[in-house]
């Protein structure tokens, strides 16, 4: 997001997701199965399931709950079996749209997918279409006022590539996938605590969207967020 948003546009983004609880638990349960399925219920070995738990428990999700899914994921218990899937798309104003999902039934989740790009005035793109706009990346996100000269000696010394301080006095810290773990575990040892934390499809550059344009986007935003099969949705829109 541009500087001078990146701080309010992360609090509306969580905001927004506060007010579909439920649903999110519902993703969380999904993602927690599935990373115990491919890497194991053990999460000294498995960064993507400690990566699934911490949202789950910031999201004050059960611990009976996460344990139900590991066990559904690792075969100690039945359950369903998902397939992980991407798709990308344009949305207001041709922002890039990148929707990561997982289902059971592919022909439902394409075609919802579909229906809410196109019912929003977006349109689905082919595989590769606007992937290469973003850097799969971790990225934690500090509030204003945070200390950058500590942020960044723990941050770099740890195995961060970047600490980028912007406009609005917030403070951002990506790392190659790999060493999210320990930048996370350093920073959380220098008794420093992000605002977001998560591995993610960041932008490269981005396309600001004011007034009805970034209402519209917005709407569409939602529709893809709120199906059932959808994970994460990411777009190089600030808003």
């Amino acid at each position: 997001m541009a500087g001078h948003s990146k701080w309010a546009n992360i609090q509306h983004r969580k905001g927004r997701q506060d007010e579909k609880r439920g649903k999110i638990w519902t993703k969380l349960i999904k993602e927690i199965t599935v990373a115990a399925k491919l890497g194991g219920g053990d999460v000294a070995t498995n960064p993507r399931l400690r990566l699934a738990i911490d949202k789950a428990k910031d999201s004050n999700m059960p611990n009976d709950n996460v344990q139900r899914a590991i066990q559904r994921g690792t075969g100690s218990l039945e359950g369903v079996n998902y397939e992980e899937i991407r798709y990308e798309g344009y949305g207001i104003n041709g922002a890039a749209i990148i929707v990561d999902c997982l289902t059971d039934n592919r022909t439902r989740t394409v075609a919802e997918v579909r229906h809410a790009f196109n019912k929003n005035g977006g349109n689905m793109g082919a595989e590769g279409s606007v992937a290469f706009l973003f850097k799969h990346c971790g990225q934690m996100l500090f509030a204003p006022g945070t200390s950058e000269d500590q942020l960044m000696e723990v941050a770099l010394d740890a195995g961060a590539e970047d600490v980028i301080t912007h406009d609005d006095g917030s403070l951002e810290i990506l790392s190659p996938v790999p060493d999210f773990s320990k930048v996370q575990d350093a920073i959380s040892q220098a008794g420093l605590k992000p605002e977001l934390s998560t591995v993610a499809m960041r932008p490269e550059t981005e396309i600001t969207l004011e007034g009805d344009q970034a209402e519209s986007m917005q709407k569409l935003l939602d529709a893809l967020e709120n199906l059932d099969d959808v994970q994460e949705v990411f777009t190089n829109a600030a808003l």
